[in-house]
């Protein structure tokens, strides 16, 4: 494993730790590297909104973490300052999904990234593009 990517699975690992929403919806790393990474987690009951669907605030929070874990992952602290989402399909209760984060573009200052949110088949549910602010902060000092 290279450099890089210990750093990455440490960043997830800091972040993680105290990361009580991420925690509780169960979230798991398939795989991290130097600004990509994979989760994923299953669907359940208390996720569910009105209509039996994958509430659309919980579908967000999916992608903005693995968003965050994949901007964070070089080290510096990255923040949010824009995200939005498109919702393609509904997932249910015991749906099995997966969020991958791959950079866009990565500044000094900004990073824009693209989150895939799909089935294990592979078929997408929500896109997620989202912008963060690299502080010059470490993660990990």
């Amino acid at each position: 494993m290279s450099k890089q990517d210990q750093l990455a699975e440490a960043v997830f690992n800091k972040m993680m730790s105290k990361d009580y929403c991420s925690q509780w919806m169960g979230i798991e790393p398939i795989f991290l590297k130097e600004g990509h990474c994979k989760i994923k987690m299953t669907v359940k009951k208390d996720m569910l909104n009105g209509h039996g669907i994958l509430h659309g605030g919980i579908a967000f929070t999916f992608a903005d973490s693995a968003f965050a874990f994949a901007s964070n992952s070089y080290g510096r602290i990255a923040v949010s300052i824009n995200g939005s989402m498109s919702y393609a399909k509904s997932a249910k209760e015991g749906d099995v999904l997966f969020a991958e984060a791959k950079p866009l573009n990565v500044t000094h200052k900004t990073a824009d990234f693209d989150v895939n949110v799909m089935n294990e088949a592979g078929e997408i549910y929500y896109f997620f593009r989202g912008t963060v602010y690299r502080s010059s902060k470490m993660v990990i000092e």
